[in-house]
This record gives C-alpha cells, structure tokens and sequence, in this order.
C-alpha cells in the first residue's frame, strides 16, 4: 500500500469516527431535551372564571371551568373543583381566564349583592345623585372622589361655605350597577353608594340633609389628603383679584428741598 492509498484510507476513518460521535452526541442532546419538555409541561387543573365577573356575583357552574396550568406557576391556594365554590358571592371583580383563589371571594354566610363587597369596618351609605353630581355620568364604580357640601354659616346667618369633608371615597355603586362594562354607554345615576366608617356616615348625612352635596373626581392612584380652609362669598369673589394699592394716609406727603442759589424752600406734595 503505497503512502497516498494509506493517507487517504486513515482520512475515511476519522470522518467516520467523526461521524459517528456526531450522531451519538446529538441524539444524548435530543433524549436530555425531551426529558427536560416533559418535566416542564406537567399541569394540574385550577378554577377560573369562563368571563369577566362583577364583585357581588354569586358563583354558578357557567360562570366557570377547570383549565390545566403549570405545576410551578400555581398559587399557594386554589381550587381544584367547581363544586367547591359554586354558590359563593366574588368579593372583588375577576376577568376571563383569571384564577380563582380563596382572596377573592367572601365569607361563607355573606348574601349575594353589595355587602358582600364592603370593607370590613366600613359602611356602605346611598346619596341621592344628579347630572351636576355624577359629572354627566362619567362617575362610575370603583371611582375615587372627594365629597363637598355646601352648609349656612350658622343658623342667623344668610351666607353660605363651601367645604371638602371626605376626601378620596370610593364609590361602590352607581344606581343598582356594582360594575360597569367597558363598552357601556355613560349614564346618570339617581343613586350613589359609598363606602364610608361610620364617622364618616354623619357628617354625609348631615350633609344631605342640611346642605348641597358634590363629587369631585380624582385620580385613583392620587391618594394625598389636601387641607383646605373652605370658601365663602367673599374668598370666592377675592379670586384672580389685582393687589390693592397702598396709599399714605391723608396729610402725610413728601417733602422736598429746592435750593435757588442762596435759598432755600421746601415743597411738600
């Protein structure tokens, strides 16, 4: 065998060995990453709601379905069964698809309906409403707004002022709606609901009935309390108002020395 038959001969088993280590490192990778798929994929079924639900709704079947999620993305505490929570009233609003967790519902004994979405500690409290008040029907619930009402002085006086009392009070209801659709044309509401601590619940009935009630919508991530001092006929009417001018009182002017050569004479304006 002379030496180039024997170099090419030595070439064909290295690209053969090569070959073959290919292949051999190549199906180690493909049999890791099927095992490593397998291990990722594997689910278990959790409750979630089939469509957007409004907080006060009570639970039945249609409203929702079992659905697979991944073992590693569940939540410390769920449902696994839709018998488990059918009957039960949501505590907060849920859109399509989203778990359902024990957070999001109420106590076992709570009514279907607005209580069932109070604050423990508060109250929920109905105002009558308006066009003014519901500004034309863009107050909607789960709006932040701060109240105004406008009182008499005292009871000999004919003048009136206007004051913030509550400041940054969600408004649970409008009329009979606990939520509205996205898609929902604005509407004025008669009613309003609020929810307020019983403190608060006086000083509105107070409010409503001695006085004229306002809403003044804020920005639900605006949560600074401002102190106002209210405003009466006269501070409302002293707005955008030039500063007075300052005059010397009457008599009292300035004097000024004029000096013609040798005399001298004083002139006062």
């Amino acid at each position: 065998m002379n030496g180039s038959l024997k170099s090419i001969v030595q070439l064909g088993l290295a690209l053969l060995l090569a070959l073959s280590a290919g292949i051999l490192v190549y199906q180690w990778m493909q049999a890791k990453a099927t095992a490593g798929r397998s291990q990722a994929v594997r689910t278990v079924p959790l409750v979630v709601a089939t469509r957007e639900l409004p907080a006060g709704a009570k639970l039945s079947a249609d409203m929702l379905r079992l659905q697979n999620y991944p073992e590693a993305m569940m939540p410390a505490q769920r449902f696994a069964t839709v018998q488990e929570v059918e009957g039960r009233i949501l505590a907060s609003g849920m859109s399509a698809n989203e778990p359902l967790t024990p957070s999001r519902l109420a106590g076992e004994a709570a009514a279907g309906g607005i209580s069932a979405v109070i604050t423990h500690g508060k109250r929920a409290m109905a105002v009558k409403g308006n066009k003014v008040m519901g500004l034309a029907g863009l107050i909607r619930p789960g709006n932040m707004v701060d109240v105004l009402v406008t009182l008499p002085k005292d009871d000999k006086s004919q003048s009136s002022m206007t004051k913030v009392v509550l400041e940054n009070v969600p408004v649970l209801a409008a009329g009979s709606q606990l939520a509205v659709g996205q898609d929902e044309a604005a509407a004025v509401a008669d009613i309003y609901t609020l929810e307020l601590t019983p403190q608060e619940s006086e000083k509105v009935a107070l409010a409503s009935t001695q006085g004229t009630l306002h809403f003044a919508l804020r920005n639900a991530s605006d949560t600074e309390v401002v102190l106002t001092e209210g405003a009466d006929a006269k501070t409302a009417l002293a707005s955008y108002r030039t500063a007075p001018i300052v005059r010397s009182p009457r008599g009292l002017g300035h004097t000024v020395e004029i000096i013609t050569g040798s005399k001298r004479s004083q002139v006062t304006f």
